[in-house]
């Protein structure tokens, strides 16, 4: 056999096969639905012990890669060794003591967003998950990967992967505003934690003791009263009126934030305060990880609270956007989280002002835009290498593998515009090796003879020019103008349309393979008849 394979120059080829290994992908696969689906319908200790267990298997190779990329002469013991004791210790380490999982936290959240790991006894219960990461690799290591595609694909694909869904933590949730009711006379605000579509209750609750002027915490005798009374009180109410005045109604609009009134007891409807639609979805992009749609930027629970002289406050649980308040005037105010210290909101708790959009103030959203406008100026790239390559005809490769790596990028760029929760992880894990791989590969034809060194500055300026033109109005909808995404989208993708071209029509400066003629035969002398 070392006839036929000679011993690899490094270990990388033995430590992508045990990465590629069938039950380091079942692990992977495994990770990246649990914390992504099961985690968010069936939140619980089994889900998170799931996530333990198959981190524990994934994590291992994917270190052991990491370490030989960085370290080709590392020798495949030690990089096995590495990877299954440095994921034993730290693992142990941070499940044990707070402090190293608020460390861990906060490093996880520079890398993948905000994300939470928790400090728990009981996880180290999935240590001996390292055992099989072990037992995958006797059987990987007999089958190295050795031939350059094979560990490209793992490379731009497998390794990407595994190392967002070792990244994706507990989900950090937010903010909401999720109940609100009347209890002795006295404004009742529960403030809980939202996440995606749902909230849960029991978060912390505030109490004002003159109809929204003033708020304050609930005292601990408070608290239990407030969850017996109200946080099991069922259905929260959509509709109401007025005790002292029946014919005076408010009503929730369903997804919106807008209240309704009536003057008849619901006969008819007038809107009483609303956020317009527009305003609401650049509040939904200003608060990380609402949801597409944002179900939870909208109205949840009013209650209505008699004043005097015939007056009333009416007070609206809005979700991911705080509570507003009619005071006894007749006068609207969103009032936040009513002066609660929150964390993970990014206006501190207080209502932002309406119609104003910044970069500062949109979340990952730059980070998306400047993904894009990568995203696509690599696909110029990609479009012009294969041009090119069958013109020069070499690299007869290129076409099928830069048509799935492009439909590959497609895919990532799609699911991180639409998937608030997945960008923070896939972006630099996923996205940015995938874009520098395309973009090199992209490349390729220009080592051939017959591809002058003018193709490749066109190309590259056909790829800055795509950029360039695409961003104006993703620019322009981080500030809110254009509102919608789509729209801002739709306007990005016609100004690419002419670097595309510019890119397209770069492959005429490529010269026809040049064809060696047959050299001529010897004369074969002629031996005459006789």
């Amino acid at each position: 056999m070392s006839e036929l394979y000679p011993p690899p120059r490094d270990s990388a080829p033995a430590m992508l096969a045990w990465l590629g290994h069938p039950v380091s992908v079942a692990a992977l696969i495994l990770l990246l639905v649990n914390d992504r689906l099961l985690k968010a319908e069936f939140a619980g200790a089994v889900t998170g012990k799931l996530s333990d267990v198959a981190g524990l298997v994934v994590a291992p190779p994917l270190i052991a890669v990491l370490l030989t990329l960085l370290a080709p002469r590392l020798p495949s013991r030690a990089a096995v060794g590495l990877g299954l004791g440095l994921t034993g210790v730290l693992f142990t380490v941070v499940k044990s003591h707070a402090e190293a999982a608020a460390v861990a936290s906060a490093t996880w959240s520079v890398v993948s967003g905000p994300s939470l790991v928790r400090a728990d006894l009981t996880d180290l219960l999935a240590l001996p998950a390292l055992a099989v990461a072990a037992f995958s690799w006797t059987r990987a290591r007999r089958e190295r990967v050795r031939r350059r595609t094979a560990r490209l694909v793992r490379l731009l694909v497998l390794l990407p992967a595994a190392t967002f869904a070792v990244a994706a933590t507990s989900a950090v949730h937010y903010p909401d505003a999720v109940r609100v009711a009347v209890v002795d006379g006295r404004l009742v605000a529960e403030i809980g934690s939202g996440y995606g579509d749902y909230a849960t209750d029991a978060g912390s609750w505030r109490v004002s003791d003159d109809d929204g002027v003033s708020w304050r915490d609930a005292t601990e005798a408070e608290q239990g009263a407030l969850r017996s009374r109200v946080g099991r009180g069922g259905e929260p109410t959509q509709q109401t009126c007025s005790s002292a005045n029946p014919s005076r109604c408010y009503r929730l609009v369903t997804g919106r934030l807008r209240v309704d009134e009536s003057g008849d007891a619901g006969r008819t409807w007038r809107t009483a305060w609303e956020v317009t639609e527009q305003q609401r979805v650049v509040l939904i992009r200003q608060y990380e990880e609402s949801g597409l749609g944002g179900p939870r930027v909208s109205g949840q629970e009013l209650v209505v609270r008699d004043t005097t002289a015939g007056r009333h406050v009416v007070l609206v649980a809005n979700g991911r956007d705080g509570f507003a308040l009619r005071h006894s005037d007749g006068a609207w105010e969103r009032i936040g989280f009513a002066g609660a210290e929150v964390g993970n909101h990014p206006f501190g708790g207080r209502a932002p002002t309406l119609g104003e959009s910044s970069p500062a103030s949109r979340g990952q959203d730059p980070l998306r835009v400047a993904l894009l406008l990568a995203g696509l100026a690599v696909l110029v790239l990609a479009v012009s290498g294969v041009r090119a390559g069958k013109r020069a005809g070499t690299a007869h490769w290129l076409p099928i593998t830069l048509g799935h790596l492009g439909a590959l990028l497609v895919g990532m760029l799609l699911v991180v515009w639409l998937d608030t929760s997945l960008l923070g992880a896939v972006a630099p894990l996923g996205l940015v090796p995938l874009l520098i791989g395309i973009a090199a590969l992209a490349l390729v034809p220009a080592r051939a003879a017959n591809v002058p060194r003018r193709w490749v500055l066109e190309v590259s300026l056909a790829a800055v020019l795509t950029a360039a033109m695409a961003a104006p109005p993703l620019v322009g909808w981080l500030y809110g103008r254009p509102v919608y995404v789509w729209t801002a989208l739709l306007l990005a993708f016609l100004a690419a349309v002419p670097g595309l071209l510019l890119g397209w029509r770069a492959a005429r400066l490529v010269g026809a393979p040049t064809l060696q003629a047959d050299p001529p035969y010897p004369s074969v002398p002629v031996k005459p008849p006789t």
